[in-house]
C-alpha cells in the first residue's frame, strides 16, 4: 500500500491580497483528497509571521485563522535540504516535519513572485505553479510585457516608469504620457494583483492621482493603451503536455472587474463558457498556450485576454501562475467545465509538482 504523501497548503503572505490567499487556502483544503494525503495548514500572517494552524478550516474562510493561539504552532520552511520540510517550535522541543509537496496558494508579493518558489527550490520540495523565473516573470507585468512583445503576441500599447523617475521628473511623465495616450489609459502597479492599485483614466488630472496611487503599491509603474472590449480567460493545466480549458468571460456592471467585484461583492458576472465565435474561443486557446510556453510556465496559470471590439482582435493581457481557488474563482470553473472536478484538479497539480 502506498503511503500517504504530506501537502503542506501555504497561504496568507505579506501581501494586499492575503484574505484572497485564505479564502482560497479553504476551498482546496476542502476539495482535496484526505485519504490520500496529510494535510499541514501553514499561514504568514500580514506581518510576515508563520504558524501551522490546527483549527477549524472554516477560520481560513472568515479569516480570523490567526486569532486563536492555542490553535498556532510556530512553523516555518527550512531551506536545509536534510529537512525536506518545515521546522517546527512546540514548548521547548524543536520538531521537523517531512513534507512531500508544498501548494503555495499565496497571491501577490511575497508568494507569487518567485520569492516562495526560491525558498522551496533551496528546500528541494516539489511545489505547485510555475518555478522561480517564470513566477517572478509573470508577477512582474513589465517583464511579462516585454515576454509577449518577443513572441509576437497582441497587446495594448505600453510604457513603463521606475517609481524614482516619476518621484524626480513627474510633469514630464505626465506630459509623456498624454502625449502618447491622450491621457486615456490603465495605469497599473507592475507586481500587485487581482486589480490592486489598477485605475482607469482619462483626463490629465485623474493620471496624477493613479500614479500617486499605483506607486504606493509597487516601484515598477506601468502605463497601457484602454482597450475597449470584452475580458475573457482561459485556464492551463500541464507541465510540457498542457491541457486548455475553454474559454470564460467576466462581466462587470461597470466594465471594470476591480478588487470589490472580484471579492468583497458579486456584482460581477461570470460566463462559462464565454459567448464567442468558435474561432474567436480557439484563437484564445492557441495563444494562451503560447504565452504559458513563452513565460516556461508550469503546474498551472491562468491566462488573461481581451477581445477588442473594434475589429475582434484577442489580445493578451496577463498570466496569473497562482490564480485563485475560491468559490467564485474562474480557474477551477473553467477546469470543472472541461470535466475535472477540483478534487481530480488538485490531484493532479500535485502529481505536476512532483513530476516538474
Amino acid at each position: 500500500m502506498n503511503k500517504k504523501l504530506t501537502v503542506c497548503i501555504l497561504f496568507g503572505g505579506m501581501s494586499s491580497e492575503y484574505e484572497v490567499s485564505c479564502r482560497s487556502a479553504y476551498n482546496v483544503f476542502s476539495y482535496i483528497d484526505k485519504e490520500k494525503y496529510n494535510i499541514i495548514l501553514v499561514g504568514i500572517t500580514k506581518k510576515g509571521e508563520w504558524y501551522q494552524y490546527t483549527g477549524d478550516a472554516a477560520h481560513l474562510k472568515d479569516v480570523t485563522w490567526s486569532e486563536d493561539p492555542r490553535r498556532l504552532t510556530k512553523s516555518y520552511l527550512s531551506p536545509d535540504r536534510s529537512v525536506h520540510g518545515l521546522i517546527m517550535e512546540k514548548s521547548e522541543e524543536t520538531i521537523h516535519r517531512y513534507v512531500d509537496v508544498c501548494f503555495p496558494v499565496l497571491h501577490g508579493k511575497n508568494g507569487e513572485d518567485g520569492t516562495m518558489q526560491g525558498l522551496l527550490t533551496l528546500a528541494g520540495i516539489p511545489f505547485v505553479a510555475p518555478h522561480m523565473c517564470a513566477s517572478a516573470i509573470c508577477m512582474n507585468k513589465v517583464y511579462a510585457n516585454m515576454v509577449f512583445d518577443y513572441v509576437g503576441l497582441p497587446q495594448a500599447r505600453w510604457i513603463y516608469f521606475k517609481d524614482s523617475e516619476l518621484k524626480s521628473n513627474f510633469d514630464e511623465a505626465v506630459s509623456r504620457i498624454d502625449k502618447e495616450f491622450s491621457c486615456h489609459c490603465v495605469v497599473k502597479p507592475a507586481n500587485a494583483g487581482s486589480s490592486v492599485g489598477v485605475s482607469i483614466v482619462k483626463n490629465r488630472s485623474e493620471l496624477k492621482e493613479a500614479l500617486t496611487l499605483a506607486m504606493k503599491h509597487d516601484s515598477f509603474i506601468l502605463i497601457e493603451e484602454c482597450i475597449v472590449g470584452r475580458e475573457v480567460e482561459c485556464a492551463v493545466l500541464g507541465n510540457d503536455d498542457l491541457t486548455v480549458s475553454g474559454v470564460g468571460e467576466i462581466v462587470s456592471p461597470d466594465g471594470f472587474y476591480d478588487y470589490d467585484k472580484k471579492y468583497e461583492n458579486d456584482s460581477a458576472q461570470l460566463i462559462i463558457p464565454a459567448e464567442l465565435p468558435e474561432k474567436t474561443a480557439e484563437i484564445i486557446r492557441e495563444r494562451a498556450s503560447i504565452a504559458y510556453k513563452a513565460a516556461d510556465c508550469a503546474g498551472m496559470s491562468r491566462v488573461d485576454f481581451f477581445v477588442r471590439d473594434r475589429d475582434g482582435e484577442v489580445m493578451i493581457n496577463e498570466i496569473n501562475t497562482i490564480p485563485g481557488f475560491n468559490d467564485i474563482s474562474m480557474y477551477p470553473k473553467l477546469f470543472e467545465e472541461a470535466g475535472i472536478p477540483q478534487t481530480e484538479l488538485i490531484d493532479r497539480l500535485i502529481h505536476l509538482a512532483q513530476d516538474k
